[in-house]
């Protein structure tokens, strides 16, 4: 998506030798709503013919763009909660999650009251990097009992093996803007 593209190239800033990309001005702290319309289009276009009945996203991220997503979809959001609070009501699918951004693991969980075996669930974040939050977004999807249709990813690191190892265990990745190499030199998208 040249949009996306661009706006990586002008507002995006590579730190930590070309590990980390910063969008907070534009995608993750500060959000660009009209920005965020043209992503949840063309997730529409990529996945609208896919009978999806749910999004399914992980705090914190990844909500915004599901969120104006779903309006195209017409379907509920979800997203797994980082923590158990006291409004979690009953029981939950969880899977274990490492950030790469963190360097942490955690346990995401999902109300089972969300997820039924009859949903066509498609991932929504904003990130691919290593491609550990998909996994357990995938595996709560599976424990459900539901169809995992794909992943709708805003910016992929192609240069990490989360997308590559997604796809060869079969998940329907499409990435709105794939960067094959950042650095001193700027970024190269795919």
């Amino acid at each position: 998506m040249k949009l996306l593209e661009e706006r990586i190239r002008r507002d995006g800033k590579i730190r930590e030798g070309g590990r980390v990309l910063k969008v907070d001005s534009f995608l993750n702290h500060q959000m660009d709503i009209g920005l965020y319309n043209e992503m949840g289009k063309e997730f529409f276009r990529l996945f609208g013919a896919d009978g999806v009945t749910k999004l399914l996203t992980i705090e914190a991220s990844g909500i915004g763009i599901a969120c104006v997503a779903g309006q195209y979809f017409n379907v509920p959001v979800i997203f797994a909660k980082k923590s158990k609070t006291t409004n979690i009501d009953g029981s939950v699918y969880t899977a274990q999650v490492e950030s790469f951004t963190h360097g942490t693991s955690y346990d995401i969980m999902v109300e089972r009251a969300f997820l039924q075996p009859g949903d066509r669930v498609l991932l929504i974040d904003d990130f691919l990097a290593n491609g550990a939050a998909l996994r357990g977004l995938a595996a709560i999807v599976k424990e459900a009992g539901a169809t995992l249709v794909g992943a709708g990813i805003c910016i992929e690191k192609a240069f990490q093996p989360g997308g590559d190892t997604l796809r060869k265990e079969g998940v329907r990745v499409e990435s709105l803007a794939r960067i094959k190499a950042m650095g001193e030199a700027g970024i190269e998208f795919c």
